[in-house]
């Protein structure tokens, strides 16, 4: 309901949500300022915005969501006006959009899905005279990147100490960007950090710097690990996450509902129920991470601005964390999430689209003088046909009896009954692939229970006969979808059944067998005019289901009619005569069109009767949505993936694409082989939860798809790139050699490979950044990797030698015994340095002799003993495994070993953490000696492991 106090429509609105889009205002001086397309993407910290988000729907009107961005330093008025005029615009849209808080640093993933891959807050703001990025000097800085699809992007200080082992960090320089990968972090969270990275080389570098990444303990490109560390004056080890109150994640708390009345919040006790609602009414529903503020569709805006502001005051009042999420409802376009928390909310609730709002908000634009081109509304959709399988492929169809699947005949393909349930095969190729699989289990709607369960275990069987390689579907008699009507050509559908279980079933029953015979009296309507809609189903054989929309086959006895209704089309008319060629071969068909039959036509159907000549509407058609899974304290959630691209599905997961018509559930490679087992049953969890709060039909064609198999019918709702999806590897590997080529390419190290902080790799590391640290010096270029700060060409050189010196003091500690029998191997660099020595080349000489004397003064110095942690000198036994690395030299207690140790080692290879027990330990722990673990398979080695807590 508009309310009479919206009257003065604020000027900025005007022509608001006309288009697709993102459209953004900034609060300046109190009032929203468009801001241009080109600042999109740029929030400034001392700022307020509302952004508005302009999405199509496939029913005509135009979805809408306001969302109001808070930045860290904005002033309380400034917040408390970006907060009302969100409600203004809303009111100006029809009041139907759902609006959301958003806080710097906690926003919704909703919010962030616009502004891919990331957004990055800027210091300042309006009032204060900020400058342009473009127009500062170039600055290098430190960034915390979270998230594995969307990502919060956090400028920390450019400081050793901000670093840590369980975030991924971006470090842009003006001449290089590195991704400092820390060990506890995911490989998700990696992949995304590289889109990160290469929008930032493409805004701020013109895409020509060069980029590196290092793994935290795992030093593999080494010169980038040298540099990357020379800039933070020398390696060392880094310390342990310090949380922050932008760590603190909300807790989730059973619903609690408050009604809000002048300004008042008022506890609403009793069980949850759609029914407690009022539409003249405000509601607070507190689960905790997320707080709705619900509003009656009759309540008036200034009723509106006052619930948005006491939902602002229950936050404060309870001290609520920062990333406590807040969104504001309109009653009739409940989001999935809200519904989900009530124990009652019935079916077919949902509000149709308000034409009555949307007509009330055009006289009020009307009224204001304002365009009312495209309000609200977008110009319907021309449906075309679906994509569809490759033609001329094979069909094969079993029909399930007893205990076995049956081949049907091929000239019985395409006939079946609802009392039976069937396997189907299609096998076909596409593009360039070689052959391609369909894969269904069909289910008739009168089929007995053991036949649905044998048929569903008889498919997976051929599934995996198949390696896995087919599209597996579950279809629903009435619910086929275009992919399997299409393959056959026709299709119908009979009464009665062929199974053995269907016909003890219908004769303990003591029911009629209507099981289809071809020499008695059969009505079959024939409706759809292409090739994925062409169904034809049998219908009761009286004068009542006829429709003069359809045409419809009439058998009798030997005797075959072809109605054809009085508004049925050509090509309906059409494929009644190939029907009636499938299903009685070389029969005389007679045409009879609707109002010239003859009297035993009326006779076959039990005598002349009305019957309808409304045209039966198509399902309605929905957006898609992409959604990621979890398990909560035991219950099945869904997370939506916003605004979803090819790019959300990774490998690691599982995730399900419901485009209301069908719901696929996508199975990445490297999924554990165990959960993969368990697609469809996530799959009817989702459509049992989807069923109750949103209407979908329990009996939706239900798919899974193996990632590196998706179908056409699959991969036409994303933006498909056939190189993404043949790319190998994990979702880090994938987007690695995707954004930056093969040579770039990341291989896990074997195990036992020089991981840790120290030891050769480690050496040779900073010996090269060394030797590129002292070559810069003399280079116009010096002073542009330096860190800032930085006023001497040579403090770089310094910090480069002192990085040196620390990595070889770390080493004497690790090994103060040195072996006579172990041949020393000078790294690559040292040994070019040295070299460099013997040719007297008076360029390099200063600068060899100097690394040398650090060298060789560090290793002729005193061994120094570690004082916690356990014996220094210790090392593995001589007939030990080799792959057993020199970084296991130093050994710690089992106890600062421990995956959950609160006083973790710093530097270790986290992948190895046994081979740092000490030898008694490490026997009363595993029960055997190192040297037979080592013997061990892998797979056994980290089974072992993860009883211990060392994996």
């Amino acid at each position: 309901m508009m309310s009479s106090s919206a009257k003065a429509l604020e000027p900025a609105f005007q022509g608001a949500g006309q288009r697709l889009g993102t459209e953004i205002w900034r609060i300046e001086n109190f009032q929203p300022v468009p801001l241009p397309k080109s600042d999109h993407g740029k929030f400034y910290s001392g700022d307020s915005y509302i952004v508005l988000q302009t999405s199509p729907s496939k029913g005509g009107a135009y979805l809408h969501d306001i969302h109001f961005w808070l930045g860290k330093d904005t002033s309380q008025d400034e917040a408390g006006t970006a907060a009302i005029k969100a409600v203004e615009l809303d009111a100006v849209l029809g009041g139907r959009a759902v609006q959301y808080r958003e806080l710097q640093g906690h926003e919704s993933d909703k919010f962030l899905s616009y502004f891919k891959p990331c957004i990055i807050p800027l210091e300042g703001g309006v009032a204060s005279g900020f400058k342009k990025p473009e127009e500062e000097e170039f600055e290098t800085r430190l960034y915390i990147c979270r998230g594995k699809r969307v990502v919060r992007l956090k400028q920390v200080p450019f400081s050793r100490s901000s670093l840590n082992h369980d975030d991924v960090f971006i470090l842009d320089s003006k001449d290089k960007i590195y991704q400092f990968n820390g060990a506890n972090t995911n490989i998700q969270e990696r992949a995304k950090a590289l889109e990160v990275i290469q929008f930032l080389k493409d805004k701020y570098h013109e895409g020509k710097c060069d980029v590196a990444i290092v793994d935290d303990g795992k030093l593999q490109a080494e010169s980038d690990s040298g540099e990357f560390w020379v800039l933070f004056g020398g390696f060392a080890p880094i310390g342990k996450k310090v949380s922050t109150e932008d760590d603190i994640i909300p807790e989730k708390t059973s619903p609690q509902l408050y009604s809000v009345v002048d300004g008042q919040i008022k506890s609403v006790d009793g069980e949850l129920s759609k029914s407690i609602l009022e539409n003249n009414k405000c509601y607070l529903l507190d689960c905790g991470a997320e707080v709705f503020v619900w509003v009656g569709r009759v309540t008036q805006v200034d009723e509106r601005k006052t619930a948005i502001q006491v939902a602002e005051d229950f936050l404060a009042s309870q001290n609520r964390p920062k990333s406590t999420q807040t969104y504001r409802l309109i009653q009739g376009h409940e989001t999935h999430s809200f519904k989900s928390k009530f124990d009652l909310w019935p079916l077919g609730s949902a509000l149709p689209v308000a034409e009555e709002g949307r007509g009330k908000v055009a006289a009020l634009l009307k009224q204001q003088g304002a365009a009312l081109k495209g309000t609200s509304k977008s110009a319907p959709l021309n449906e075309g046909v679906p994509p569809l399988l490759e033609g001329d492929g094979k069909i094969e169809v079993w029909r399930i009896n007893g205990n076995a699947k049956i081949p049907v005949p091929n000239e019985d393909i395409g006939k079946f009954y609802s009392g039976d349930c069937y396997i189907v095969l299609y096998t076909y190729h596409s593009s360039e692939r070689k052959e391609d699989y369909y894969l269904c289990c069909w289910i008739g709607k009168d089929s007995i229970e053991g036949d649905r369960e044998l048929a569903a275990k008889l498919s997976s069987a051929v599934y995996n006969s198949l390696k896995g390689r087919p599209v597996q579907g579950r279809i629903f008699q009435g619910k086929e979808p275009p992919q399997f009507v299409g393959i056959f050509q026709p299709m119908v559908i009979l009464k009665g059944g062929m199974s053995s279980a269907y016909k003890n079933y219908i004769a303990d029953k003591g029911l009629n067998d209507e099981t289809y015979a071809a020499d008695g009296v059969a009505l079959f309507r024939i409706s759809g005019t292409s090739v994925h809609n062409n169904t034809v189903i049998q219908v009761e054989a009286v004068a009542t289901s006829l429709n003069s929309n359809e045409c419809f086959l009439l058998q009798s006895g030997s005797s075959l009619f072809s109605w054809h209704g009085s508004q049925s089309t050509f090509e309906q008319q059409q494929f009644a005569a190939k029907v009636a060629e499938f299903l009685k071969p070389g029969s005389a068909v007679k045409h009879t069109k609707e109002g010239t039959e003859i009297s035993s036509f009326w006779f076959a159907v039990g005598g002349k009767q009305s019957y309808t000549s409304k045209n039966v509407l198509p399902d309605v058609v929905r957006d898609p949505h992409l959604y990621g899974l979890s398990f909560n304290k035991g219950k099945f959630e869904v997370e939506e993936v916003y605004n979803f691209s090819q790019d959300d599905l990774l490998t690691e997961d599982i995730l399900i694409l419901d485009t209301h018509a069908e719901v696929f559930v996508w199975v990445g490679q490297s999924v554990d082989p165990k959960e993969k087992q368990h697609a469809f049953e996530i799959g009817q969890k989702y459509i049992e939860m989807a069923s109750s709060l949103e209407g979908l039909s329990p009996y939706v064609p239900l798919y899974k798809v193996a990632e590196g198999n998706e179908p056409c019918f699959f991969t036409t709702f994303f933006f498909w790139d056939p190189a993404k999806a043949s790319a190998h590897g994990n979702s880090f590997q994938k987007k690695v050699m995707l954004l930056f080529g093969a040579g770039h390419a990341v291989a896990e190290k074997p195990n036992g490979s020089n991981q840790g902080g120290g030891g050769p790799t480690q050496r040779a590391s900073a010996l090269a950044a060394l030797n590129s640290a002292f070559k810069s010096t003399s280079s116009p270029k010096a002073s542009s990797a330096s860190r800032p700060g930085s006023t001497a060409q040579g403090s770089q050189r310094a910090a480069a030698v002192a990085a040196l010196s620390s990595v070889l003091t770390a080493e004497k500690k690790k090994s103060p015994d040195v072996s006579p029998s172990r041949p020393s191997r000078s790294p690559p660099v040292e040994a070019s340095w040295r070299d460099s020595l013997k040719s007297g080349d008076s360029a390099e000489t200063e600068h060899c002799k100097e690394v040398l004397e650090v060298k060789e003064e560090t290793e002729t110095s005193e061994p120094i003993v570690e004082s916690n942690g356990g014996e220094s000198g210790s090392k593995p036994d001589a007939d030990q495994d080799e792959n057993v690395s020199e970084t296991s030299q130093s050994t710690f207690s089992y106890e600062r070993l421990k995956a959950k140790s609160d006083d973790p080692v710093m530097g270790i290879d986290y992948k190895r953490r046994e081979a740092y027990l000490s030898d008694e330990e490490f026997q009363s722990l595993f029960e055997m000696t190192k040297n037979a673990f080592y013997k061990l398979p892998k797979w056994k080695q980290d089974m072992l492991k993860r009883k211990v807590d060392l994996f």
